[in-house]
């Protein structure tokens, strides 16, 4: 598979990295923490411009020293503060990539930084072949419950799926889903969801294993593993 040229502009990418990562147990926004010499944000990045995207915009955490840190460090990508939440932070992405008005606009979680550039190609490559919002995904491995009124019943895992990042759509598809949201007071956990509440389907493609999140130090130390590997 040939990668999807990098000067591309019809392909825009959004890195969510304003988080404070308290979970981490770092003394620093997660987004920052470094693995192999690199923070978690640039990893994200990078697998945006592998696999496709042109142009770049960085939700950072909003304290100047932060702000000019992502700067400095990549002046080819916009810089932009992030708000209270997640959904915020990518309504402001979005925001900032309005003068440019790309075909396509994908969201990845800086927090996702090992995902390989080829699971950002399958999402562009679904966008481009007529799919209106796209996620990757991954096959449920653990068995699962859920809790009821009187105790808890099993899922049939066969038919579930985790999703992951990034998650693409057409950009005048995911700025309504975000406006509407927004204007209504609802929020949801991925984009996709706010996408699927205007009638939009949502297409699967394969995740990858790599793509976890990290979120507690187990998984920053499992993502450092993969690197020195």
């Amino acid at each position: 598979m040939h990668p999807v040229e990098r000067d591309d502009r019809d392909v825009a990418g959004i890195v969510v990295a304003a988080g404070s990562g308290e979970r981490l147990g770092a003394n620093l926004p997660k987004a920052m923490t470094e693995v192999d010499g690199r923070p978690l944000w640039q990893w994200a990045v990078q697998a945006l411009r592998d696999g496709g995207c042109g142009h770049i915009v960085v939700v950072a955490p909003p304290q100047a020293e932060w702000l000019d840190a992502i700067g400095a460090a990549d002046p080819d990508a916009a810089v932009v503060p992030g708000g209270p939440a997640r959904q915020d932070s990518v309504r402001l992405g979005l925001d900032a990539l309005a003068d440019e008005a790309p075909t396509y606009v994908l969201v990845h979680d800086a927090a996702r930084a090992m995902t390989p550039a080829d699971v950002v190609r399958r999402v562009i490559e679904s966008l481009r072949g007529g799919a209106d919002v796209v996620t990757p995904a991954v096959r449920v491995a653990d068995t699962l419950r859920q809790v009821v009124d009187d105790g808890s019943r099993l899922l049939d895992r066969a038919g579930l799926r985790a999703v992951q990042t990034p998650q693409g759509a057409r950009f005048e598809v995911l700025t309504r889903a975000h406006a509407d949201a927004h204007a209504s007071g609802t929020s949801a956990t991925d984009d996709v969801t706010l996408c699927e509440r205007l009638g939009y389907q949502v297409t699967l493609v394969d995740g990858d294993e790599r793509a976890f999140k990290i979120t507690t130090p187990v998984d920053l130390a499992l993502a450092r593993a993969l690197t020195r590997a």
